[in-house]
């Protein structure tokens, strides 16, 4: 009987800090800069991004459901590139994640912590990292940069047309 009990209570602690280690970080941790930290696709070795590679993405997820995204170089000479890729919208709710309109999907974005998220899109998962200190100054001109990439609306039905036939 003492055996069990001992058994019983072991379960329990690990089943209490199991729950501890996973529990939910609230989905508006979300908003804020976010830069990557590493990515890998299925099969291949793990990327690791930053001043090692000379590159990273950039994601802003603002409080209002706005979203932009970014890739970062630092070129040889020292000069930093800023290649927008997206701008709109993003939402997270209760695990469920969306962008740009595509469909949501579940566990997309998992926040391990207030700082961290882990990734899956497709083929490839991913590691973020957020940065509360990043300068307004910054954010706003990549997040500027992303709105002004837009294609005009003649020039994406031409794209569709005779691309995505």
């Amino acid at each position: 009987m003492k055996q069990m009990m001992m058994t019983l209570a072991a379960l329990l602690l690990c089943a209490t800090q199991a729950n501890a280690q996973t529990a939910r970080v609230a989905d508006r941790e979300l908003i804020g800069a976010w830069t990557l930290e590493w990515m890998q696709y299925d099969g291949e070795k793990k990327i690791v991004c930053g001043k090692a590679n000379g590159y990273t993405q950039f994601k802003y997820y603002g409080a209002d459901g706005e979203y932009a995204a970014a890739g970062i170089v630092l070129s040889n000479e020292g000069k930093i590139v800023v290649i927008p890729q997206e701008y709109g919208k993003y939402s997270l709710k209760d695990g469920w994640y969306m962008e740009m309109g595509r469909p949501a999907i579940k566990d997309a974005v998992i926040l391990t912590d207030k700082t961290h998220y882990r990734g899956r899109w497709k083929n490839r998962s991913d590691l973020w990292v957020k940065h509360p200190s990043m300068s307004d100054k910054i954010i706003r001109y990549i997040v500027e940069r992303c709105k002004m990439n837009d294609t005009p609306a003649d020039v994406q039905q031409l794209i569709k047309h005779d691309i995505f036939k």
